[in-house]
């Protein structure tokens, strides 16, 4: 049971869960959507600002705030009160974003062999691929979590056309850097793996980099803009250039 009072999820108000022994799940939506996405991301923030006595460690899914705390230093019930005025201090749906975000110009290929499934993921959108490649092009798409693999961004949302599903067979295995997409998401791989998501565009990004004081190159809240580029151009990054080409500036 959670350790607040009931809440109905749908009407756009969080609710806190217990999570094993040292846990608590602040969750601000039972589906994904920009604004509770957008909650999380700025709870998660506001927490880290606060600095709660027994908070070890904080992250964000895509609609949820997971706080591990120090047993020793409190309790599931404590943990609850002492965050609970800070959760209703404000309407976190309507939250401005974190401050420090990053906005990443990230060269891509779309089609061709390196990306064979665009035509396909075109068609099930009820597009060209030439459509296809300028829609997802046409504007910024939030990192709105990081996980699956270390460093790996889920990006979105795209335009509800892209409300596509999920392939029924796996793909054997695409590359580190391939860009796919489902359910009007993008992800960008950070390690060459099976997948079930189409993929249509290819990056030279390196995403996780375990030799780094900061392994992972994109965060929550970052946002990506994807500069469509050839074969050629692209094979020309991998060649010269470290980042993959991909060019941050900060948002605030």
């Amino acid at each position: 049971m959670p350790l607040v009072k009931q809440r109905q999820q749908e009407e756009g108000q969080p609710v806190i869960h217990p999570l094993g022994v040292d846990g608590l799940l602040i969750r601000f939506g039972a589906r994904l959507c920009e604004a509770a996405n957008r909650a999380a991301l700025a709870f998660r923030a506001a927490v880290e600002a606060a600095s709660p006595q027994g908070v070890a460690e904080s992250s964000t899914s895509l609609t949820s705030v997971y706080l591990r705390f120090d047993p020793t230093y409190t309790d599931h019930a404590q943990l609850s009160s002492a965050i609970m005025p800070l959760l209703d201090s404000r309407d976190w749906y309507q939250a401005d974003l974190p401050q420090g975000r990053r906005l990443w110009r990230v060269p891509a290929v779309f089609g061709t062999e390196l990306a064979p499934q665009l035509s396909e993921a075109a068609a099930q959108a009820g597009l060209s691929p030439e459509q296809a490649t300028e829609s997802i092009c046409a504007a910024p798409l939030r990192v709105q979590a990081i996980g699956f693999a270390p460093g790996q961004p889920y990006l979105g949302e795209l335009p509800p056309e892209w409300d596509i599903p999920r392939q029924s067979d796996l793909t054997p295995r695409v590359p580190e850097g391939a860009l796919a997409v489902a359910i009007r998401q993008m992800v960008l791989f950070s390690v060459s793996t099976p997948t079930g998501w189409r993929h249509v565009g290819q990056t030279a990004l390196r995403l996780f980099r375990p030799e780094s004081d900061d392994p992972f190159l994109l965060r929550p809240g970052d946002e990506a803009l994807f500069i469509p580029v050839s074969r050629e151009e692209l094979e020309t990054i991998r060649e010269t250039d470290g980042s993959g080409g991909a060019v941050a500036e900060r948002l605030r």
